[in-house]
């Protein structure tokens, strides 16, 4: 492996210098980097290897897919103002997409002056279990679904968009919408980024196959579950932590705002640090020590 890696950087910096835009190139490219990976992944290091699977390939996995998840993002944030608005407009909207239950109760509450005491029932061990479960399936069916093209995920994405902006819209008709991003975000930022993710992984493995670029179809399917199964599987903490946060902190809504802000403000850090950020920089670093190598 070693030999054909030498043996191929000479010709990736060769091929790079007198033919920089021939689909040879960007071969050549593919199967170096392929091998670094292995080598690399192979290579002794004194952390285990959970710590390795989040410090380097899950985010590595991202950085890569960027431009999918930034895609999902926006179709999440077109159908959330959709479904704000219909709601605004179409109060039998709402109804149909919550359910006469549930808002009749979210009225009740909001009468007797708790309108978010739904967050305050429960045991709370078992409704941290019970809702980190929930949340786990629901991003594994919304990857799983992705095998469909990607059309299914995109599908889910955008119910699930469209059912948090009716229930924005459930509280800001109430004069309650700046609260509504204070209580419900504090575990709502972190499970719904979560979620977007997901459904992008749904979407690089259905749709790897469409797009294979130098390699085969089906190796190209092989590395878009392989990606795809590895982001899923990073956001396995995401959807705990999440789920923690519903279940013993946001029922706390009526502690000092400071308090709502700085979990807000330290969620919004780390999502912006390791899912946007913290990739950039490891690709960066990875074109740096390939580039080294090529010299």
């Amino acid at each position: 492996m070693a030999k054909d890696f030498v043996q191929l950087v000479d010709d990736l910096a060769y091929a790079k210098t007198f033919y920089p835009t021939s689909r040879v190139t960007k071969f050549i490219n593919t199967i170096a980097s392929k091998i670094y990976l292995r080598i690399y992944q192979n290579r002794r290091e004194e952390s285990n290897r959970l710590v390795k699977f989040w410090k380097y390939d899950v985010p590595l996995t991202i950085g890569k897919h960027h431009k999918v998840i930034l895609f999902c993002a926006f179709v999440f944030i077109l159908f959330y103002i959709l479904g704000f608005f219909s709601a605004k407009y179409d109060e039998s909207f709402m109804r149909d997409v919550m359910g006469d239950s549930y808002i009749d109760m979210t009225e009740k509450n909001i009468e007797n002056g708790n309108p978010f005491g739904v967050y305050q029932s429960g045991n709370g061990i078992l409704t941290w279990l019970g809702i980190m479960v929930n949340n786990i399936i629901v991003g594994m069916l919304a990857f799983v679904k992705g095998m469909f093209l990607g059309v299914m995920s995109l599908y889910d994405l955008l119910q699930n968009s469209m059912m948090v902006g009716v229930f924005h819209y459930m509280f800001a008709s109430k004069g309650l919408g700046i609260d509504f991003l204070f209580v419900v975000m504090i575990h709502g930022l972190l499970e719904l980024t979560a979620i977007v993710i997901a459904c992008a992984a749904g979407v690089v493995m259905g749709t790897s196959y469409l797009f294979p670029g130098t390699i085969s179809r089906l190796e190209a399917l092989k590395t878009g579950v392989k990606d795809g199964v590895k982001i899923v599987v990073g956001l396995m903490p995401v959807f705990a932590i999440a789920a923690f946060f519903e279940s013993f902190v946001t029922g706390l809504y009526k502690m000092s705002l400071v308090f709502n802000i700085s979990i807000l403000f330290i969620s919004a850090v780390f999502i912006i640090w390791y899912f946007i950020v913290y990739p950039i920089k490891l690709k960066k670093r990875f074109k740096e020590e390939m580039t080294g190598v090529n010299a």
